[in-house]
């Protein structure tokens, strides 16, 4: 994630740190079987294999898989002096991953001594994702983070009048977006690329990638001498899960000064990363 783009997909996953005797406070952590079939490789060789995994839900967090320490090759992996303490899981270990000449510190960690809130990981290991070449669930390959079970995605065609105002100019207008409701992300809008003032706009090199819809491009405006860099995406060739945007454009409706929904202007709306933020929302 660069410092002016955060990917209309959210990307931290990691073990959390804190400081010992603080107390967990306002948060749960929720472990569950999965089963899916899950694979992390590094220069073409399988580090762990499960059909086994955990998925662990933490407030504030996305999903991250645990594998048992059995699924995981014991010889490719060595044991790192690096601790740190989590209020809500304990004391982490972390491993170095070493395949031939090539070694990946501090890439995957464990709780050997787990709180008991957190026992569901004892005798797991989990990997941070971006310090693996490639993850694979079941024959697909999957970016970003594990796909939330609890997530859902809908995509719908709609006839509402959709305006988005940036510096001043109106720079899209449609009456035919298709519209993504997805749990814990604001709504976004996809509009199709003639209802866009396409004069406005040029292409960038950035590329992210949303395990829910596939590879993002993005478009950088100029809008009366100021630059918005990377303000508009799109998924040419969008999973096939969901083809109904593919080509369409959709803004960061956070970064532009109005979105105008039937004429009404819409409100800001919040990020969650987890479920279980979603749920506090409502008193879970």
């Amino acid at each position: 994630m660069s410092e002016t783009v955060q990917s209309a997909c959210q990307t931290e996953v990691s073990a959390c740190s804190g400081e010992p005797g603080v107390p967990a406070v306002e948060t749960r952590v929720k472990t569950e079987p999965s089963q899916k079939w899950v694979r992390v490789e590094v220069d073409g060789v399988t580090i762990a294999d499960s059909k086994s995994v955990v998925l662990l839900h933490e407030r504030g967090h996305l999903p991250v898989y645990y594998f048992p320490k059995s699924d995981v090759r014991q010889d490719l992996i060595a044991a790192s002096e690096h601790r740190t303490y989590c209020p809500y899981k304990g004391y982490a270990s972390y491993w170095d991953i070493k395949v031939g000449d090539r070694v990946i510190e501090q890439a995957a960690w464990s709780y050997e001594d787990p709180i008991p809130q957190s026992e569901g990981v004892r005798e797991y290991i989990a990997f941070y994702w971006n310090k693996v070449d490639k993850w694979l669930e079941e024959e697909e390959e999957v970016f970003v983070h594990p796909r939330d079970p609890y997530k859902r995605v809908d995509v719908i065609a709609s006839s509402r009048h959709i305006q988005i105002v940036l510096n001043g100019e109106v720079v899209a207008d449609s009456k035919r977006p298709v519209i993504v409701f997805e749990t814990g992300v604001p709504v976004r809008y996809y509009l199709p690329e003639e209802d866009i003032r396409k004069e406005l706009f040029i292409s960038s090199d950035l590329k992210t990638r949303c395990p829910y819809k596939g590879e993002a491009s993005y478009l950088t405006a100029d809008i009366n001498g100021q630059r918005f860099e990377n303000i508009v995406w799109s998924y040419p060739n969008p999973i096939q899960e969901i083809p109904k945007i593919a080509g369409l454009h959709s803004f960061y409706n956070e970064k532009v000064d109005a979105v105008y929904v039937d004429g009404v202007q819409e409100t800001v709306q919040q990020w969650h990363k987890s479920v279980i933020d979603v749920l506090n929302l409502f008193g879970e």
